[in-house]
């Protein structure tokens, strides 16, 4: 079993930044991908970002160049660095682990909300 607990929401203003984290704990050795989604009100859940266990990464094109995963694997912590934040990002952003035998792990989520 893995866990998934996430931080760092809130409130910010747009054009502002934030740093959301997601640290693992339980099986994390078996974890190899991990990522980011977002689910706004009235929309399906969406992947934001993902990174390996080798450090590629992926983001979506609506937050390429704004959004940035990241991986500490002493810390078994991902992060996502938001910046230039719009209205539009507003959502719950979930955490998701992959292990290498494709079984996979939500986070409870938590809220971002970007004022404009």
């Amino acid at each position: 079993q893995v866990q998934l607990v996430e931080s760092g929401g809130g409130l910010v203003q747009a054009g502002g930044s934030m740093r959301l984290s997601c640290a693992a704990s339980g099986s994390i050795v078996s974890i190899n991908i991990m990522a980011w989604y977002r689910q706004a009100p009235g929309k399906q859940r969406e992947l934001v970002a993902s990174i390996t266990g080798g450090g590629s990464t992926y983001h979506a094109d609506s937050v390429k160049g704004r959004f940035t995963i990241s991986r500490d694997s002493a810390k078994n912590t991902v992060y996502l660095q938001m910046s230039s934040l719009k209205p539009e990002d507003t959502a719950v952003y979930y955490c998701r682990a992959f292990r290498q035998d494709a079984v996979n792990y939500w986070g409870q989520g938590t809220q971002v909300t970007v004022s404009s």
